[in-house]
């Protein structure tokens, strides 16, 4: 995930939600079909 982690900000909203960049880049992983 260091290869996508950094590429994402958060917005407030996210960040007071406890969201953080890893559940972001592994819910795109999931929903985004990988060859």
């Amino acid at each position: 995930f260091d290869v996508l982690r950094h590429r994402i900000i958060l917005s407030f909203e996210a960040e007071a939600a406890g969201i953080d960049q890893d559940r972001v880049v592994q819910r795109i992983l999931d929903v985004v079909a990988v060859a």
